[in-house]
């Protein structure tokens, strides 16, 4: 499996605008390709320059899903994204290659 990762920096002034576009618009049409099996979307905790900075996180079913997504899907969707938001929410793409994957044995104590 392949987690694809996008790091975010979003410009304060119109980060909460480009939360509702993730959720109502980007993330959707991304899975909506049928290439992911889920997704998750953080604000990532540190020091701010100016900007919020989030991750998105979306894990391919197959290497195969990832690479016919990345080819067949990404850049349509990657320019809708940076027509809509240009030097406002800036990307950072990562490829992650899960080796292991695993669930906790012990019972939420939290």
């Amino acid at each position: 499996m392949i987690l694809y990762n996008i790091t975010v920096s979003v410009n304060q002034e119109c980060a909460k605008e480009w939360l509702e576009y993730m959720m109502n618009d980007h993330i959707p049409a991304v899975m909506q390709t049928g290439h992911f099996r889920d997704y998750k979307l953080c604000r990532v905790e540190g020091d701010e320059q100016g900007g919020e900075t989030y991750a998105v996180q979306y894990l391919a079913y197959s290497t195969k899903a990832f690479n016919t997504y990345n080819t067949d899907c990404a850049p349509d969707l990657q320019a809708d994204f940076h027509k809509t938001w240009g030097s406002k929410a800036v990307a950072f793409r990562t490829i992650l290659p899960v080796l292991f994957e695993g669930q906790s044995t012990v019972k939420n104590h939290g």
